[in-house]
């Protein structure tokens, strides 16, 4: 049993140069760019711990800061 091509029209593609190059203009066109966010914004939910860890590490940066500090000082005297 053979099958049938289901195209009627398979010697006659539009579009299509010899070799199988596509002309000018057949194609549609690139898609363009957007500039910026699309749709509407949407506030980030900025919870209480991205706070706190940023007071802990200063915290603990002052801490460090103010033992070298003191030790610096406590050398020269």
């Amino acid at each position: 049993m053979t099958s049938h091509n289901p195209d009627p029209l398979e010697n006659n593609l539009t579009g299509l140069e010899p070799g199988g190059g596509v002309p000018p203009g057949e194609t549609p066109p690139a898609e363009g760019t957007s500039v910026g966010p699309q749709g509407p914004r949407i506030p980030e939910d900025r919870g209480f711990a991205q706070y706190l860890w940023i007071v802990m590490i200063a915290v603990v940066v002052l801490l460090v800061m103010l033992f070298f500090v003191g030790y610096i000082v406590g050398i020269i005297n």
